[in-house]
């Protein structure tokens, strides 16, 4: 019992801490000049009067905003605060230090500047209208935390109607890191993605768009069990197919589970090969995942608090443990992918993200990890792994403009060297703004 008290204490830590340093930092996001600015001469050229002949610049030849202004490298994280983690309809400002926590990321790791927009509506219609005309100040948008079943219709009518990319991490960002860590993990244990049975815990943002992927690279949907609040998902759920809303849920009802198996998780579990829960803390019982089959799997992704923590599962006898989690081994987190995701997509100024391009940066984010070893906690690269965002960014960039879906074309040399540079130096800005004093490091913090 003390060893089990003590890892719950252990997991409980970056919450504690979470709360000090947010205090003290007040947010995670700052903004800062990237011109020179050397005397009073020089805000003549940056301001008033000679902004005006930028400005001309792009009245005459609007794609020309991309040479005169940020617009190329910056992007917006919008959320309406409805689906925040694990936490449920929390409402925007409770949802700040996540999308702020994105804006870093996206800095940090790909070189992207971002601001965290969030949206005091529920209304899926005005936070479409709000994007839309926002596009004019952003090369892209990354939609999160937007609650089920509107956040399938926002993505899909913004990216009808968006002049620039949009992004739901909570979809493709999931859909793309899962996959990457099944087919890494599948390698470990010695399976095929064709033969393995799979159960899908939760059928919402995040796993949908996860059963796409996995059936476009070789998952039988014909082995696959889903389950949600509702119990195991199949032609039986008539409530799916009665409400358009839920149209993709239905397409997973009519393409899955052929034996017609009700019941709940117990029963998608039972004998599965893979757990793929995207749903709440605690709602898997070690007992369940001791009916799984031999070699087994399990993914367990809620935020914070997972479905069941690593050391229950492995204790039932799951060989392969992941989480959302970077406390824990194999951290199965959007943080590895997005980054460089969008890097990719801005150096080539892409018109869109398909599933193409991230089930390609998914291959290329499960390769990285193949190539400096993989084993059973360890199936993916970790963030400090800081070449594997370029290296996203390339095999993005490249499918965009296979798919010609690209605005400037770049070899992949050329992409490679572009996401280098811009990434150095966002990690060579740190250091300088730490060594000087102007961030006091945590540990200083906290004295």
């Amino acid at each position: 019992m003390t060893e089990r008290a003590d890892l719950l204490a252990k997991a409980s830590k970056p919450a504690e801490d979470a709360l000090r340093l947010h205090a003290y930092y007040k947010g995670k996001m700052q903004t800062m000049p990237k011109c020179a600015i050397r005397s009073l001469e020089d805000f003549s050229v940056w301001y008033t009067p000679g902004v005006a002949a930028p400005c001309k610049a792009i009245q005459a030849d609007p794609d020309s905003i991309y040479e005169y202004t940020n617009k190329g490298n910056m992007i917006a994280v919008v959320s309406d605060g409805t689906r925040v983690l694990g936490l449920g309809d929390i409402g925007p400002g409770a949802g700040l230090p996540v999308m702020e926590g994105k804006a870093m990321l996206f800095k940090y790791l790909g070189g992207v500047d971002a601001v965290p927009i969030c949206l005091d509506t529920k209304d899926p219609d005005e936070l479409i209208r709000t994007v839309r005309v926002l596009s004019p100040s952003f090369g892209a948008i990354n939609l999160e935390d937007i609650a089920m079943p509107k956040c399938f219709r926002i993505l899909r009518e913004l990216r009808a109607i968006s002049p620039i990319p949009v992004w739901h991490d909570d979809q493709q960002g999931t859909g793309t890191v899962l996959l990457a860590a099944l087919m890494n993990a599948l390698s470990v244990v010695g399976k095929d993605m064709g033969q393995v049975r799979i159960a899908m815990i939760g059928m919402g943002a995040a796993n949908v768009p996860t059963y796409r992927f996995l059936t476009a690279c070789g998952a039988d949907p014909a082995r696959i069990v889903a389950c949600d609040a509702g119990g195991i998902l199949g032609t039986h759920r008539r409530e799916y197919e009665q409400d358009s809303a839920f149209s993709e849920q239905w397409n997973v009802c009519r393409h899955t589970n052929p034996a017609g198996v009700r019941g709940g998780i117990e029963e998608a579990l039972r004998g599965a090969d893979v757990c793929v829960a995207f749903s709440a803390g605690g709602i898997i019982k070690p007992e369940w995942v001791k009916g799984m089959a031999r070699d087994a799997i399990v993914f367990a992704c809620a935020n914070p608090v997972p479905e069941i923590w690593p050391w229950e599962a492995k204790e039932a006898g799951a060989r392969i443990v992941a989480t959302g989690r970077s406390d824990f081994p194999n951290q199965v987190n959007n943080s590895l992918v997005f980054p460089g995701i969008f890097r990719g997509v801005l150096d080539v100024r892409a018109k869109a993200i398909t599933d193409e391009m991230a089930i390609a940066a998914a291959h290329e984010l499960a390769l990285c990890a193949r190539e400096r070893g993989i084993h059973e906690e360890s199936i993916l690269p970790t963030m400090e792994e800081w070449q594997v965002p370029m290296r996203l960014a390339v095999a993005t960039a490249t499918k965009a403009q296979e798919q010609g879906l690209a605005t400037v074309a770049r070899t992949r040399d050329q992409v490679h060297i572009l996401a280098e540079s811009k990434i150095r130096s966002a990690h060579e800005a740190m250091r300088v703004l730490l060594r000087e004093g102007l961030i006091v490091a945590p540990s200083a913090a906290r004295e």
